[in-house]
């Protein structure tokens, strides 16, 4: 396995755990911050002019957490596509060599 496919891999597993960690702090950030809302339900709190909250909370919540994955992919993009480049300009340099 050359270098570079080495670190092509490592950057696959670090774009993973990326992801899959900003899902798991999302879903306990939407735990938590339910949690006084559920609070105020229970005493009654809330009405039907506040139920709105609790789903416009989890969206705002859900946007930040989408966003930090979309970020995440296209870090992964342009890794793999200089890369890519890294990996042309030394078959480039090979095919040079060769002919010289």
């Amino acid at each position: 396995m050359s270098f570079l496919t080495r670190i092509e891999a490592l950057k696959d597993l670090i774009q993973e755990a990326v992801d899959k960690g900003a899902t798991t702090v999302e879903q306990i950030h939407q735990t938590i911050a339910a949690m006084p809302l559920d609070a105020l339900e229970k005493r009654g709190l809330l009405d039907d002019k506040t139920a709105g909250l609790r789903e416009a909370h989890a969206e705002t919540i859900g946007t930040v957490y989408s966003a930090i994955r979309r970020v995440n992919q296209e870090i992964g993009e342009l890794a793999s596509g200089l890369i890519e480049t890294l990996e042309d300009q030394i078959a480039a340099q090979k095919n040079i060599g060769k002919k010289s």
